[in-house]
């Protein structure tokens, strides 16, 4: 992975990129890159690159040019089946300079337009830039692995990896919250690309392409979600056996596994939780890594979020080389300013910042590359979400039934303060808007309308604004078209996809906190192969009664230690409200939420967060914060330090001359005239 950005001309009457702020952009994206940097630039265009080297050391410069054109490309990411583009573009009379996937990228661009992209299996944001025809080309993978954003500003557009490259350069681009971005990000934990937190910032939805030529752009998807519909044809349908499933996703997960491995240059690693996910990949990647083969554990000083019996079993039986670390509330707190100026966006949960000592942790043992669990919750219905919706639309066909109420009480054993804990709280909680069981989104209410109790929180122009929009509605009326004939599970499974999963799991989660330290992610459940196997199976494959990933759990039986494969779904957790109110808690804490501060940022009042404030330091000497006050806290935190960082203050790249490619077409022609 690394750090892409550029500038373009949109008409005659803008001015020409300049070099500065390129170089700008590039310094603003070195922890994405540290290997090299590069830039091109002619008088419309200019395009800046920071490497980070995990294919083809020597040969893969960026930006890249096409031998047999005029087109220059920068490229994030890694395409995993570009050997077998290559011999295909190979035969068609195509020849190449380097070994390097992003030249394939390029040559197939050429060989079949935008159409190139639905033949891409990998993980990408890009642009390619053909002077000749004034077409700036930009796309991104169909999950959202990578990040990619961009702003029309001055008659230029300014499009980066990351929103600090965009502000990086031009100091006239406005620093502000967009009403829109926050509303979503306290209802659905994230706003949804196109949206975003910064007025006039844009992310480009995944599995998109964004067209600028004649002075006008144009953005359509090349690839959209399917799954089987309800009483469609077999086509789109896995029609094999639950035990022919089993082989299948064995021997799909297998290949996407060692792919990952293979098609690198530098050693790759693997993160280990302790859970079904990780711990597959974790195993399949040592079988296909060779000897020597690196895992990398969270432990928690907090013993409720500690997986460290099942992390030391997997790790043992595999016979990787295992590394952990252990975090505490305070080490949490400690780095939570640094984690929020890489996500770029609130977040509500302080998950996050311990995979960013993880990540600290894996570069500092020489690895570039890990692998992780990440897409198999989402692709094999492996959320308690999953199963609440499934319980919820049961029990809506019969509202007054008890019996079927009480199967709410399988739900979320792993949390202390469990919402099913205490029945008739449980099900009066649950039992909202049970007639609308068969509406879109329902099995996802529950979660927003949790989320968005925190905006209670608002200030007054705030709320004014939320409530002028119904971020729900909005997202909804987005759907595909074929939404309505999916089934109840593939209706849920698109929509975790879509949120929870592109915005805040592989972005605040992910990205931004593996490439905090130059680490690259690669994720086996999200290769196209095993997606659209895992969108083709049955429903009872994936969500069996209300045993969850019930396919996958039988590909791992044979491989895994039975405890790993037996036990309860726990998903990722960390100590979240409580680690800002440990003794000896950093003074930025009182800073950023302090009258003043709040008031300057314009998203809170001023009064409800010292009232909430007050709350978690009561809790301090011993007690639980409810789930919505841990995510409020958060939240608020989040934001105000999000204000600080970025719209109180104004990020610069570094500017630094050491370049490994400098095309400066405009320098050039000066000097020979």
């Amino acid at each position: 992975m690394c750090g892409i950005a550029g500038i373009l001309a949109l008409n005659a009457t803008a001015k020409p990129p300049s070099r500065e702020a390129l170089l700008r952009m590039a310094g603003a994206l070195a922890h994405r890159g540290p290997d090299e940097r590069g830039l091109y630039r002619d008088r419309r265009a200019g395009l800046a690159h920071a490497r980070l080297s995990v294919v083809d050391l020597q040969h893969g410069q960026q930006p890249l040019a096409d031998s047999d054109g005029p087109a220059w490309i920068v490229f994030n990411g890694e395409i995993f089946n570009y050997l077998e583009l290559r011999d295909r573009l190979f035969a068609l009379g195509h020849r190449f300079r380097t070994r390097s996937d992003t030249e394939v990228v390029l040559h197939a661009y050429r060989e079949w337009g935008e159409a190139a992209f639905e033949r891409m299996n990998g993980q990408w944001a890009l642009a390619i830039w053909d002077p000749a025809a004034g077409r700036l080309v930009l796309s991104r993978d169909r999950y959202g692995i990578c990040p990619l954003h961009f702003c029309e500003h001055g008659g230029c557009l300014f499009f980066a990896s990351e929103v600090k490259a965009i502000f990086a350069a031009e100091i006239s681009i406005p620093r502000a919250f967009d009403p829109a971005g926050i509303d979503q990000t306290f209802t659905m934990w994230t706003a949804v690309a196109p949206q975003n937190v910064f007025q006039g910032i844009r992310e480009l939805p995944p599995g998109h392409v964004r067209l600028y030529e004649n002075d006008a752009a144009r953005e359509y998807p090349f690839w959209q979600p399917r799954f089987p519909e309800i009483d469609g044809e077999a086509r789109d349908r896995f029609g094999g056996s639950l035990g022919e499933a089993v082989e299948e996703v064995r021997l799909m997960l297998e290949g996407a596994t060692a792919l990952r491995i293979v098609q690198a240059d530098v050693p790759v690693g693997c993160y280990l939780s302790g859970g079904l996910d990780s711990s597959l990949v974790a195993t399949l990647g040592r079988r296909f890594a060779g000897e020597r083969f690196q895992t990398f554990s969270l432990r928690f000083a907090d013993a409720e979020y500690d997986e460290t019996e099942f992390q030391r079993l997997v790790a043992d039986a595999s016979g990787s080389e295992h590394h952990e670390i252990v975090v505490s509330r305070g080490e949490i707190a400690a780095v939570f300013p640094e984690v929020i100026r890489h996500t770029e966006r609130p977040i509500l949960r302080t998950a996050p910042a311990p995979l960013f000592l993880l990540s600290r942790l894996v570069r500092e043992r020489g690895i570039k590359v890990v692998l992780t669990g990440e897409g198999a919750d989402e692709m094999f219905a492996g959320y308690d979400l999953f199963r609440e919706g499934k319980v919820r639309r049961f029990w809506g066909r019969q509202p007054a039934s008890i019996k079927r109420a009480r199967l709410l009480e399988r739900l979320y054993p792993y949390l202390s303060r469990s919402p099913v804990h205490q029945q008739a709280l449980a099900r009066q909680f649950f039992g909202r808007n049970i007639e609308a069981h068969a509406a879109a989104g329902f099995a996802h209410d529950t979660r927003w309308r949790t989320t968005s109790a925190i905006k209670r929180l608002f200030c007054p122009d705030m709320r004014a604004a939320s409530e002028r929009r119904d971020a729900v509605s909005e997202l909804l009326s987005t759907l595909p078209a074929e939404f309505p004939r999916w089934s109840p599970l593939a209706q849920d499974q698109h929509i975790e996809i879509r949120t929870l999963m592109s915005g805040y799991l592989l972005s605040s989660q992910g990205d931004r906190m593996l490439m905090a330290h130059s680490i690259e992610g690669r994720f086996p459940f999200l290769d196209d192969n095993v997606v659209t196997l895992a969108n083709a199976l049955p429903d009872s494959y994936k969500l069996r009664g209300l045993d969850e990933k019930h396919v996958l759990k039988r590909v791992a039986a044979p491989v895994l230690p039975p405890q790993v494969v037996a036990r309860k779904k726990q998903p990722y957790r960390a100590p979240n409200a409580l680690s800002f109110f440990t003794d000896g808690a950093p003074a930025y804490i009182g800073d950023a939420l302090s009258e003043t501060a709040v008031r300057a940022a314009g998203v809170f009042d001023p009064q409800s967060v010292n009232r909430l404030v007050g709350k978690c330091r009561a809790r301090t000497g011993g007690g639980d914060m409810s789930n919505s006050d841990n995510m409020a806290l958060v939240g608020v935190l989040s934001t105000q330090l999000l204000h600080q960082q970025f719209v109180a203050t104004r990020p610069a790249g570094v500017t630094n001359p050491d370049l490994s490619i400098d095309v400066d077409y405009e320098h050039r022609e000066r000097e020979l005239a």
